[in-house]
């Protein structure tokens, strides 16, 4: 069994310690206060004996809370203060500084809760320690200075989620949709260097790639692009491919267009296919200042095209980008791999999602990409139409702002819709596992306390509203300045964008099926279940919706994709409620809505169910179905694919996508225990156990994770059930 120390690196864990420690505390008090030796050793075995039960690594701070109960059912209530008073005075030794310890341990790298925070980040490499230390600085600030008492004593239980507390030091926010069109079309600035219109394909795929890594540093969310906004730039090189195939063959006294146009149409394609393979290539090799491949989404829709040639070029564009991924890149043993990024997300439309529509063709191929590397994603433009309806009544079909962030619809000063150039400010998460447990089974009291939660989490939100508020265009150019969302001038604040919709606060929520279950003990998928979810899912709305009402600032509700959160969670509501069965015995929580990974249910049903629950999560929400390697079975996933267009506004695949670099296995790379408990990826077929000679992509969030997890989300992972 391991044991996390308070630096965030991981030890053995050591009865003795406790015992040890016990015994200090002991001979501080009168003898007649005392308790005996084996009393002690007692103490200490009961406590090892809990900490086993909980299947995980536990903190210092857990053994030390254990050890006060044992001492006060004890009846040692005067020893059991000295011991308390003892941890109270090293506490405030502690805070006079609390970064050097944590920073240390990220140089060293041996902050095993660092090394799993982020699924896409190496905390071996210097860039990405950069980063971690410059986060550990700002949550300290954050935590004493920016933040008001109660939202980081909240934050610091696990009643809400403060995300991102690493950035908000900085001026910073969340999500964007870059407004890719403008800067190509009207140029743009990149680090002082005027960039303007590109006079080919390949040149504005390579222009756009320099644009995604430099809005990553400027920001610490997701970001997402459209291809149509590339698609105009194929008809520029056709045209001057043209012009040269025709001085060539004009030169040998060639005039036949027929020629001159399979020749052009033949360079063309090979120009669509380096400018897709620098996109994929430059997005996987680029290290943006957060220490990661840019965190990108790029976006498929015929429906964005302004006309049939343009449609045309768009489905050339996404036939080569699926037909490069499906490939994948090759690690660095030479072998093909699924990469994190970029995310792909196709929308199911009339044009392609029956065998006799126009470009069914990259249906298919759709089809075969997610089964070999799980993307694309899909997005349903009929529900979609339906679901995203702006103030005119008019519905609408767009992308999110990486994994599952969706902005509401938007009319601008002339009336038209507005989605690119648009972005998110921040997001306050509230486990609503807590709440369900805190009301003990009485409906009256969860609603009182969860009053209180909302209270506390549109504080916290504000707070992200304030921070950004009276921000400099000059903070981050590329943004506010050179088109990637606004052109204001220098010197300008960004404040009009906060207010009326333009933008997004996402209040979050975690945990329904658990909540659910504390409350009535049922399921979502029971009925009572379902009724009790979708009402606590109104409730979260008609707060959104009064704290837009108030303010004139679009808050919005949003499926938060928890990563290392589900853990911490899980953690605090073992400490404050105990291993409460279906509920709390598990060391993580269910992601949004979702229904639980171990439940028994098929894709079909599941996605019908989940598609209830969407429909209430307009800031943002992405459902997944779980199945077996389909890579042989792709008229399966054209089924679920057409159940998606037909049920569900945006949902995935999950698949597998491992390989060892040991003996070259390809298979599912498995998770096991290893002789101290703690959960390990094995290779099956030669015991290989080494992470840095393994490549394991898997899906958590909503987008893919390629190097590794906490134990929490590790063990969610092991715990999934097939749903095909």
């Amino acid at each position: 069994m391991k044991l996390i120390k308070r630096n965030g690196s991981e030890t053995i864990f050591t009865r003795s310690k406790i015992s040890a420690a016990i015994a200090k505390a002991n001979d501080a008090v009168e003898e007649y206060e005392r308790i005996t030796d084996s009393e002690i050793e007692a103490i200490a075995l009961r406590v090892e004996e809990q900490c086993a039960r909980l299947h995980r690594s536990v903190s210092v701070e857990e053994v030390q809370d254990l050890v006060e109960t044992e001492l006060m059912a004890k009846g040692a209530y005067v020893l059991a203060k000295a011991y308390i008073t003892y941890r109270y005075k090293r506490a405030l030794v502690r805070r006079s500084n609390t970064t050097d310890e944590k920073i240390l341990s990220l140089i060293e790298c041996n902050n095993e809760e660092v090394k799993q925070e982020n699924a896409n980040k190496n905390p071996t490499v210097n860039s990405v320690q950069r980063d971690y230390m410059a986060g550990e600085v700002s949550k300290d600030i954050t935590r004493r200075l920016l933040l008001p008492e109660d939202v980081v004593k909240a934050h610091e239980e696990g009643l809400i989620h403060f995300h991102d507390s690493d950035y908000f030091a900085q001026h910073m926010h969340n999500c964007d949709l870059v407004n890719l069109e403008d800067m190509l079309q009207n140029g743009t600035v990149i680090s002082g260097t005027m960039i303007e219109k590109p006079h080919s394909f390949s040149t504005a795929c390579n222009i756009a790639t320099q644009i995604i890594a430099q809005v990553a540093s400027n920001q610490y969310g997701g970001q997402s692009i459209s291809l149509t906004h590339l698609a105009p730039f194929v008809q520029i090189s056709r045209e001057k491919i043209t012009a040269q195939v025709k001085d060539e063959l004009g030169r040998a006294g060639v005039t036949d267009e027929k020629l001159i146009a399979s020749i052009t149409e033949e360079r063309l394609r090979d120009e669509v296919r380096k400018g897709v393979q620098c996109i994929q290539y430059q997005v996987v090799t680029l290290l943006t200042t957060n220490g990661q491949a840019p965190f990108i989404t790029v976006f498929m829709y015929l429906g964005e095209a302004k006309n049939e040639q343009e449609k045309a070029d768009l489905a050339m564009i996404i036939e080569e980008t699926l037909t490069q991924r499906y490939r994948g890149v090759k690690n660095e043993a030479g072998v093909w791999i699924t990469p994190a990024f970029p995310k792909l997300i196709y929308v199911l439309e009339e044009q392609n999602v029956t065998p006799d529509s126009k470009y069914y063709y990259l249906t298919e191929l759709a089809a075969k990409c997610t089964a070999k590397r799980m993307v694309p994603d899909y997005i349903s433009e009929k529900i979609m139409l339906r679901s995203k309806i702006d103030k005119n009544g008019q519905g609408h079909c767009y992308t999110c702002m990486g994994c599952r962030s969706f902005l509401t619809p938007y009319i601008d000063e002339d009336g038209k819709p507005k989605y690119y150039g648009r972005f998110n400010q921040g997001v306050v998460t509230v486990n609503l596992v807590d709440i369900g447990l805190s009301a003990e089974g009485n409906m009256e009291k969860f609603w009182q306390v969860f009053d209180e939660r909302m209270e506390i989490c549109h504080k916290a939100l504000q707070c992200r509203h304030e921070r950004l508020s009276g921000t400099l265009s000059d903070a981050a150019p590329i943004l506010w300045q050179y088109g990637a969302l606004t052109r204001l001038a220098k010197g300008e604040t960004i404040d009009k964008y906060l207010h009326g919709g333009y933008s997004t606060l996402s209040l979050g929520y975690a945990g329904l099926w658990e909540c659910v279950y504390a409350l009535n003990g049922k399921k979502l998928t029971e009925p009572e279940g379902e009724a009790l979810g979708l009402e606590i899912m109104k409730k979260l709305n008609e707060y959104t919706a009064k704290w837009k009402a108030a303010e004139n600032i679009d808050y919005s509700l949003y499926g938060t994709p928890l990563e290392s959160t589900t853990y911490k969670f899980a953690k605090c509501l073992q400490k404050r409620f105990g291993m409460v069965p279906g509920v709390t015995d598990r060391n993580y929580i269910t992601n949004s809505y979702h229904v639980h990974v171990t439940e028994p249910i098929d894709a079909f049903d599941k996605l019908t169910l989940e598609a209830k629950f969407q429909a209430l999560s307009p800031g943002g929400a992405i459902s997944y179905v779980e199945v077996p390697d389909m890579q042989n079975n792709i008229e399966a996933v054209l089924g679920v694919m057409q159940f998606i267009y037909d049920n569900i506004m945006y949902a995935e695949l999950n698949t597998k996508s491992d390989y060892c670099q040991v003996c070259g296995y390809d298979g599912e790379i498995a998770i096991c225990e290893d002789e101290d408990g703690k959960l390990v990826w094995e290779c099956p077929n030669c015991k290989n156990r080494d992470q840095a000679k393994m490549n394991v992509a898997r899906r958590t969030c909503g987008y893919i994770g390629t190097q590794y997890w906490n134990q929490g989300r590790t063990s969610e992972i092991k715990d999934r059930v097939l749903h095909l």
